[in-house]
């Protein structure tokens, strides 16, 4: 991150509260933090975080209702989350404008997750509503986020999920190097376990698509013990 995302945390437990302060912190977030719904609310409007974690179940003023009063401003992202696995609670968070629910316990890392996905989807529907298009390019390739297409000069190219994932990935770092494990936090989730040769499988499907020789790559280039880095000439 360029800048810290904020994120305010709504949740009545002390001990909870305090402990994702110092786990979003590690993971770079400036957090913000309230103890009921009506604290909520005045911090959320005296410090306009990037993103709102909300408990449902809060004294003074649910966080339902909270979130109904954020959505009658505007479009901050909004996370619910709730101690009951009840399909009701779910359904009336999203209803009143919440963007997730999560239910507890959690994983942090799957938590975090979810939070960089939301955020980048608002990002990129903030962008299409000012007029910006999602589009990247490089060279010759072409990708755009919305319509989720690919072209290499004249030439369409299909990605399934992944590929096209892992390309808007390297085309938004052109010339860096992209390490293997930001690879596979972004495209796979922060709470993947499964064996990373996945990735140099997926990088391979990807090169035979867009390499003009794809066993001598000269656009995604190996780096080795680092990670992978798209070339920009």
């Amino acid at each position: 991150m360029t800048s810290a995302v904020s994120v305010l945390v709504v949740d009545d437990e002390p001990a909870f509260r305090e402990g994702l302060r110092q786990a979003l912190a590690q993971e770079g977030f400036l957090v913000h933090l309230a103890a009921d719904g009506v604290e909520a609310l005045e911090v959320w409007r005296a410090t306009h975080p990037d993103l709102v974690l909300l408990d449902v179940m809060l004294p003074r003023m649910s966080g339902i209702d909270v979130c109904r009063e954020i959505r009658a401003v505007n479009e901050t992202p909004v996370i619910m989350v709730s101690a009951r696995n009840e399909e009701i609670d779910a359904v009336i968070a999203l209803e009143v404008g919440a963007d997730d629910y999560v239910t507890k316990p959690y994983r942090v890392r799957e938590l975090v997750a979810r939070m960089r996905t939301v955020l980048r989807r608002t990002n990129v529907a903030q962008a299409v509503a000012a007029g910006v298009e999602s589009v990247l390019v490089v060279a010759d390739l072409v990708l755009d986020r919305e319509r989720h297409e690919v072209s290499r000069g004249s030439e369409p190219i299909q990605l399934p999920l992944k590929e096209f994932d892992l390309l808007a990935l390297l085309m938004e770092n052109g010339g860096l190097v992209v390490t293997r494990q930001t690879l596979i936090d972004r495209v796979w989730g922060y709470d993947y376990v499964g064996d990373t040769k996945t990735l140099d499988v997926h990088i391979k499907r990807l090169r035979a698509k867009i390499e003009v020789t794809p066993e001598t790559p000269e656009r995604i280039v190996t780096i080795r013990g680092l990670g992978y880095k798209l070339t920009v000439d």
